[in-house]
């Protein structure tokens, strides 16, 4: 992978990591104010990013499996339908991303 495609999913896993602290921060509020959680008004995808590719996802799996969670990542591709990333519907890449960056955070 070049140094700017690396770069580039860096970018977009923090760009993911910073949305999914709003959302806790705000979960978190609405739990202690008894309020009801404000919703994002933030478009669902950019449209100014690029698509995830099969290789972008594979890289952040393969790291997270380097990092001892093989069985978590299975447990995810068989939620999300497969046996493999590669019968995995490109569609769900964002949401199995998302579920993936989450392991070996807590």
């Amino acid at each position: 992978m070049s140094k700017m495609s690396e770069l580039d999913l860096c970018v977009g896993e923090l760009r993911s990591a910073a949305q999914s602290l709003n959302t806790v921060a705000d979960s978190l509020t609405s739990l202690f104010s008894g309020s009801q959680p404000r919703t994002s008004v933030q478009p669902e995808s950019k449209p100014t990013s690029k698509p995830l590719t099969l290789e972008d996802v594979r890289a952040v799996l393969a790291e997270k499996s380097r990092n001892g969670h093989t069985a978590k990542i299975r447990e995810l591709l068989e939620k999300h339908g497969a046996a493999k990333l590669s019968e995995i519907d490109p569609k769900k890449y964002a949401a199995l991303l998302a579920e993936a960056e989450v392991l070996g955070n807590g």
